[in-house]
This record gives structure tokens, sequence and C-alpha cells, in this order.
């Protein structure tokens, strides 16, 4: 693996793993975004948590490496709709600290360059 290639692996897994673990220590802010049709938001950003850890993890290990991705860019796709929600909805994650309309709407085309990023390594 090229040095470029490995901090990028490196930068995608320990992000996914620090946000994961956010989605465990303050959950509220994760809440929010859960669009309001889903049951039991707590428990989806429990799950979703969950599996951004385990990502994060399963990209530094060989083995795993390629169906972490591949389990990533699904997650990406899962999580879409509370992008959309926050945007069309107008909701912040920290409601004292508005994000701005702009970076909502940023928010949209950045899970495709996550999903690219993570699409990175699924050829090993």
């Amino acid at each position: 693996m090229t040095g470029l290639k490995l901090v990028a692996l490196w930068a995608l897994a320990l992000g996914m793993i620090a946000i994961g673990v956010l989605h465990f220590v303050q959950p509220k802010p994760f809440v929010r975004i859960v669009p309001k049709y889903l049951p039991s938001p707590l428990a989806l950003v429990y799950i979703s948590g969950f599996f951004e850890i385990a990502g994060g993890v399963g990209l530094l290990v060989p083995a795993t490496r390629v169906a972490a991705a591949w389990g990533l860019i699904a997650l990406y796709v899962a999580v879409f709709p509370a992008n959309i929600y926050m945007l069309t909805h107008n909701i912040s994650l920290n409601p004292r600290k508005p994000i701005p309309r702009w970076a909502l709407w940023a928010r949209l085309p950045l899970q495709f360059v996550l999903m690219a990023w993570a699409y990175w390594f699924t050829t090993g």
C-alpha cells in the first residue's frame, strides 16, 4: 500500500471510530437528526455508532478491510436520509449553534466523497 493510501486508510478508520464513539458518548445530537418517520431513534444512533466503529476497526485489519469498506459504503447510504432530514428541517446537531444552510447542502455530496474514499479500499 502506498504512503498516501495508508494515510487515507488511517484517517478514514480513525475518523469513523471517533464519530462512532461519539454516538455512544453524546447520542442526543445524533438522535435529533434521525427522521421522525423512523422508529427508535436512540437505538438507530447506537446501531449506526456500532457499525461506524466496526467499520473503522475493520479497515485496519487486512483480512477484513474489503468487507469493512463495503460495510461503510452501505452505512453511508443508510444514513443519507438523516442528512436530507437535517437539510429539509434545518436541524443542527447543537441547537445553540445553527449550521449554515450552505453546510447542510455540502453534507449531501460529502456522503458520496466518503463512499468513494471507502471504495478505494475494496480492491485490497
